[in-house]
């Protein structure tokens, strides 16, 4: 859980980008009840697995839905999932449905056996661990229209922030109670 002067310093990191959205991808194997907390706070959002889901599916399955500044869902996403790992942000200038479809194209990837997996990228132990790993092909196809993910670090204080730079990775630390960041290249 994130304390109140944490909310507002990740609000300010999650909303800088002018004329870009900021959607949370979140994973309802981690996120109690998590379509009935979307539908209680009547937010914007789509499941990322295509169909009709049984309920027991449902529940566990990710979720894409739109975050807004000043808004009650907001509010609760940073001040009860934040260092929960209940999923990862994305800043993006499209709207929802293009974001979806994007998102949906790397949630099974192959192992070496060529079986199809679930690949989990929207828990943020996995796309910070992932994401320094890809080549320039691999970050254009993450990130696609994505400008940046946003994570909690493995220590919550700190998040962060992901995007391509050319065809190398940018990542930058920020502490969330609000001091300067610190900025690399990976």
């Amino acid at each position: 859980m994130a304390a109140e002067g944490s909310l507002q310093a990740l609000a300010r990191q999650l909303f800088a980008v002018p004329d870009a959205r900021v959607y949370a991808i979140l994973d309802g194997a981690s996120v109690p009840e998590l379509p009935q907390t979307l539908a209680r706070f009547a937010v914007e959002s789509e499941c990322l697995f295509r169909g009709e889901l049984e309920p027991d599916m449902a529940l566990v399955a990710p979720y894409l839905a739109s975050v807004r500044p000043d808004d009650p869902f907001t509010e609760w996403l940073l001040q009860e999932g934040w260092g929960q790992h209940w999923g990862v942000f994305a800043v993006a200038p499209v709207d929802l449905r293009r974001l979806r479809m994007h998102l949906r194209t790397f949630l099974k990837v192959y192992g070496p056996d060529l079986k199809p997996l679930y690949f989990r990228y929207y828990d943020p132990r996995v796309l910070r661990v992932y994401l320094p790993t890809c080549n320039a092909q691999e970050l254009k196809a993450v990130f696609g229209p994505v400008l940046r993910y946003v994570t909690e670090d493995d220590d919550p204080s700190a998040s962060l922030a992901f995007w391509p730079e050319g065809e190398q990775l940018r990542t930058e630390r920020t502490t969330v109670a609000g001091s300067s960041p610190a900025t690399g290249r990976v």
